[in-house]
């Protein structure tokens, strides 16, 4: 019996719960004057009986699944030989995961070591009986408890006070997920940076004009300690991000404002979905547009002017990456736009202003909250992409602010940090997460400071 076959009785189970629950307070409700004499409707009992069966039914499973593995391994201890177990952890580890394996895949038999298709049989018993005992236990409380909820139904059961208090519950935990994964990714990557700050300074990092994170096997080798200084990184981040916005701002921010107040319907409903296409092209596609079209036609003119123009460029990818952010600014400003009150602008035209005045002095400025907030979107996007900064801009790390030559990204480091097999002690690999930590607080700064901007210009228009 696999989880999904017990989740589907579980939830057929809970269904016939709640119609059994609804059918008795029908039942209840005849006896004592109609549903009027009840405290909740008929809807609301069969909902709580089905709570019953299925809270407590889900959270069996839950907890058991948690469980099972160190249960199991516990009990198959015994059974792995002495001779494995003295050659020390990595060797059980080993055994366990051919055990493991040959179990997964049905083939205890290929197994050569007899000692070893015993352990297999074993593993392979302990499975299926505690799948066995899950189904049953899952089915026996939920059976009992909602037998015993349907026993609990009368007249002054508060049944539509629970079944709310149990969604508003459900509800609250839904919310909460999104605050207590942020928690936990922020207290990860923090952890980790504090164990590379603990190896490298930083001072030298956030100071540091040179980023050269290869450390050497041997100390004797030339760079052994390797350089961390993150300038590099960031200034290639913002110099990228900063002409993809000086693309994606103006052309983003003017089809707004074309599609909102001069298009006409039979207009918008071809252009505002071709707009919005570009969103939903890979990012790797773009990157094969910026390396194989755009940069070689930025390296041609620029040569044909007499500039030096590197094969790989930031102009290449900002320009790009520009194109791609382009519907995240469009999209949203044209929404904000288009949701000012008409009223508005019917005040503004009786005043005496004209069409474009009426844009600039009052449709804009209504709608700056929520085109700050497609600009912050784009901009987050933009300094978060990689594809196209790996295949446009290079890997190199210069401290330069020259859109002719070729720089990296934060994010791009991070990647290649992280690539292959890595041993997590080293700083080498420790330094992805403090530029994770780094660039997360930035991010952070960013928000707030726009944030303050669009409050500050709401009590000034208030």
């Amino acid at each position: 019996m696999t989880v999904i076959n017990l989740l589907i009785v579980t939830a057929v189970l809970t269904l016939l719960y709640f119609l059994f629950g609804r059918q008795r307070a029908y039942s209840v409700a005849k006896g004592n004057g109609g549903i009027r004499g009840m405290h909740s409707l008929p809807t609301h009992y069969g909902a709580l009986v089905a709570l019953w069966c299925v809270v407590p039914a889900l959270f069996i499973i839950v907890a058991w699944k948690l469980l099972e593995p160190s249960v199991v391994d516990s009990l198959l201890s015994s059974s792995i030989p002495a001779e494995i177990r003295a050659q020390g952890d990595m060797a059980v580890s080993l055994y366990r995961n051919e055990i493991n394996n040959a179990v997964d895949s049905a083939r205890i038999s290929s197994l050569s070591d007899p000692a070893k298709q015993a352990t297999a049989t074993r593993l392979a018993g302990l499975q299926k009986y505690a799948s066995y005992g899950l189904f049953a236990l899952t089915l026996c409380v939920a059976t009992l408890l909602g037998f015993l909820a349907i026993g609990r139904i009368s007249p002054t059961l508060e049944a539509r006070h629970r079944v709310e208090a149990t969604v508003q519950g459900f509800l609250l935990a839904c919310a909460s997920i999104a605050i207590l994964t942020t928690i936990g990714i922020v207290l990860s990557v923090l952890f980790e940076s504090i164990r590379f700050f603990n190896q490298v300074s930083f001072v030298e990092f956030v100071t540091g004009l040179k980023w050269s994170p290869q450390t050497a096997i041997r100390s004797d080798q030339v760079g052994s300690t390797g350089s961390f200084g993150a300038i590099p990184l960031f200034a290639g981040t913002m110099l990228i991000s900063l002409i993809a916005m000086l693309v994606a701002v103006p052309f983003g921010l003017m089809s707004a404002i074309y599609l909102a107040e001069y298009a006409s319907s039979s207009a918008r409903a071809v252009i505002k979905p071709l707009l919005e296409m570009l969103a939903g092209i890979p990012t790797v596609v773009y990157g094969f547009f910026a390396a194989l079209t755009v940069a070689p036609w930025i390296k041609g003119i620029g040569e044909s002017i007499g500039l030096s123009v590197a094969s790989e460029s930031a102009l290449a990818a900002g320009l790009v990456m520009g194109i791609m952010i382009i519907p995240f600014v469009s999209s949203l400003s044209d929404d904000v736009i288009t949701a000012v009150p008409q009223s508005m602008r019917d005040g503004s035209f009786g005043l005496g202003a004209t069409h474009s005045e009426t844009i600039r002095k009052v449709v804009i400025p209504a709608a700056l909250p929520g085109i700050v907030g497609g600009v912050l979107l784009a901009a987050s996007r933009a300094i978060g992409e990689t594809m196209i900064v790996v295949m446009a801009a290079g890997l190199a790390a210069k401290l330069t602010a020259n859109p002719l030559e070729a720089v990296t990204t934060v994010t791009v480091q991070i990647v290649t940090l992280l690539t292959g097999d890595q041993e997590f002690d080293s700083a080498k690999t420790l330094a992805a997460f403090a530029l994770g930590l780094m660039l997360f607080v930035s991010t952070l700064v960013l928000n707030v400071i726009a944030l303050y901007v669009v409050r500050r210009y709401r009590e000034q228009y208030d």
